[in-house]
C-alpha cells in the first residue's frame, strides 16, 4: 500500500508539513514578525490545538450549532471512536490543523460553545437565579405562595403550601444560635419552581417572573 503524502513544501531542501511549528516560523519570518510574535503564533497554535481536543466532550446539540464543515465534524467523530493511542494522537493533530484553518469568528464560536458547556447559557443562569428568588421568597414570606399560584394556576396547591410549611419548620434551629439548615422540603421547592419557570424566561410576558424589584415593593 502506498504511503499518503504529507502536504507540505521544500525550503532549502528541508521538507515543511503544512501546520507544523517550522511551517509557522518559516510564514512568520516571511512576514517579517519578530522572534516575540513567533513565540505568540506558536501560542496561538498550541491554544487551538486544545481548543479541538475540547471539541471532542462538546454536548451534541452545541457541537451541531457549530459553523463547522461536514469534514471537520466527521473529523470529530472519527476521534471519538478511535481507541489506538497513535491513531488518536494523529487524528488529534490532525483535527488541531483544521482548527487553524477556521476563521477568528469560527473559532470564537467553538469558545463560546465550549463556555456555554462549562457554564451555562445567560438564559439558564437567568432561569436558576430566578429559581432561586422563588424559593426563598416563598419560605420567608406568607403572601408569596398565593402570589405564585395566581401566576401558575396550575401548581399542585396542596403540595407547595406542605413543602413550605416543611421548610420552615426545617429551618429552625435546633439550639439558640445554631446556624441555619436546608431538609428536603427546601430542595423540592426550588425543583418544583424551576420546571414551573422552565429553561428560558420570556421578558415579555404579561405576568413577568419575580425579580429583587418585586420583593422589595
Amino acid at each position: 500500500m502506498s504511503r499518503k503524502l504529507k502536504k507540505g513544501y521544500f525550503v532549502r531542501g528541508e521538507f515543511v508539513a503544512e501546520g507544523s511549528e517550522r511551517d509557522i516560523e518559516l510564514k512568520a519570518e516571511l512576514k517579517g514578525t519578530d522572534d516575540l510574535s513567533r513565540t505568540d503564533l506558536k501560542r496561538e497554535s498550541t491554544e487551538l490545538q486544545k481548543l479541538g481536543e475540547a471539541l471532542l466532550t462538546l454536548r451534541g446539540d452545541l457541537l451541531a450549532r457549530l459553523p463547522l464543515s461536514d469534514k471537520f465534524r466527521d473529523a470529530i467523530a472519527d476521534a471519538k471512536r478511535i481507541t489506538n493511542f497513535e491513531g488518536k494522537r494523529r487524528q488529534m493533530q490532525y483535527i488541531g490543523k483544521m482548527m487553524r484553518k477556521l476563521e477568528p469568528a469560527e473559532v470564537d464560536a467553538v469558545r463560546a460553545a465550549l463556555d456555554e458547556q462549562a457554564n451555562g447559557s445567560a438564559a439558564e443562569n437567568l432561569a436558576l437565579h430566578q429559581a432561586e428568588l422563588w424559593r426563598d421568597r416563598l419560605i420567608s414570606q406568607d403572601d408569596a405562595a398565593g402570589q405564585w399560584i395566581e401566576q401558575y394556576p396550575t401548581t399542585d396547591t396542596q403540595q407547595l403550601r406542605a413543602l413550605i410549611r416543611q421548610a420552615r419548620k426545617d429551618a429552625v434551629p435546633e439550639k439558640p444560635g445554631a446556624a441555619l439548615r436546608h431538609g428536603r422540603a427546601y430542595r423540592e421547592i426550588f425543583q418544583l419552581v424551576r420546571e414551573a419557570l422552565g429553561a428560558i424566561p420570556d421578558p415579555d410576558a404579561d405576568t413577568p417572573p419575580f425579580s429583587a424589584s418585586n420583593e422589595a415593593s
